[in-house]
């Protein structure tokens, strides 16, 4: 099948921070490509790059065939892009938004109102379509943004965060919605930290910290990395967590982790429910009280902590968009917050 993405070896400074250190990816046509890491990783860097909104020092990234620098305005009309930011333009309605980032596509006006009402529909804002964007909820910008991000039904979609902001009914709704892209044919790339997401949405996933590729595959590829199973205690009392861990040390096939703010201690085993029922055996006499105990296979959540060293939730260095003032392709300077590509 066709790439519709492919990046070799992008490097991005700002100052004397690198922000992105010879990143390498490809995204199939139609697919859905997960890019996951913690905050400052260069997530979003990656993706305004590839949006021309930002000039690689060195690189190259090509989009459905296009330089994203030789061909940045015939890679603007191919694709849409969701910022992590709501960028709408509070005076206008919800259906004015629409109509105008229809028009600015050069969509003839009928075709423009057409599409609008089409999007304002399948996001659930028609009852809100004559009301000024700044009276809108903060989930309700979030959907206005990515209907715009959709009116000239892109051939790439950038999805950077899609979901932030958004209730959990919304959340699911969207990922919905994103799926049904996917299937009918529209590339998207997915920036997310919501791991659940990733695992939900994504044929494969790229995982950077730090500027660099640490791994790739699918879900289960990338869990498989993490390898065996994790058992999983709840304490009653924090100070117990010194005791347990020392009697069952020995179960662990790699160093345990332990919070002690949740009382909570995990250890890698291989074995099953044979090593579970020897581990609550370590236990009995130590007056160490289990609240709770269970056995379960590795999630996206451990690929972070064993790759990264740290959750995906965690902030790591400042955000990567905010470190610097950058032009873009066409000379001019954008908000740290821009959202739809217009």
């Amino acid at each position: 099948m066709t790439d519709a993405i492919v990046v070799e070896g992008l490097v991005k400074r700002f100052g004397a921070t690198t922000a992105l250190d010879g990143v390498d990816l490809t995204v199939t046509e139609g697919s859905v490509l997960g890019l996951l890491g913690p905050n400052g990783a260069g997530k979003t860097t990656v993706v305004r790059i590839l949006t021309t909104l930002l000039l690689a020092d060195a690189g190259r990234a090509e989009v459905v065939g296009l330089d994203v620098v030789r061909d940045a305005d015939a890679v603007r009309a191919s694709i849409g892009l969701t910022g992590q930011y709501a960028a709408v333009d509070e005076y206008l309605t919800g259906f004015e938004n629409l109509e105008m980032v229809g028009r600015l596509y050069h969509l003839r006006k009928g075709e423009a109102r057409s599409r609008a009402g089409e999007l304002l529909e399948r996001f659930d804002l028609s009852d809100a379509a004559d009301r000024p964007a700044k009276t809108y909820s903060g989930g309700m910008r979030r959907r206005l943004d990515i209907a715009a991000s959709l009116i000239n039904r892109p051939r790439v979609l950038f999805l950077d965060e899609p979901t932030t902001g958004l209730d959990p009914r919304s959340r699911l709704a969207m990922w919905e919605f994103i799926a049904e892209l996917a299937d009918g044919g529209t590339t998207i790339l997915l920036t997310t930290q919501y791991l659940e997401e990733a695992d939900r949405l994504a044929d494969r996933m790229v995982v950077i910290d730090r500027g660099k590729v640490i791994a790739r595959g699918t879900g289960d590829e990338l869990k498989a990395q993490v390898g065996g199973q994790r058992l999983e205690f709840t304490l009653a009392r924090a100070v117990d967590i010194v005791e347990a861990t020392k009697r069952l040390r020995p179960l662990a096939v790699d160093e345990p982790r332990s919070d002690e703010q949740s009382r909570r201690l995990s250890l890698p085993v291989r074995g099953g429910t044979e090593v579970l029922a020897e581990a609550l055996r370590r236990l009995e006499g130590s007056g160490v009280e289990v609240l709770d105990v269970g056995l379960r296979r590795p999630d996206l959540d451990d690929v972070f902590l064993t790759l990264t060293g740290h959750a995906a939730e965690e902030a790591g260095d400042v955000d990567d968009e905010t470190r610097e003032p950058d032009r873009t392709t066409t000379g001019r300077e954008p908000a740290p917050t821009a959202g739809s590509t217009r």
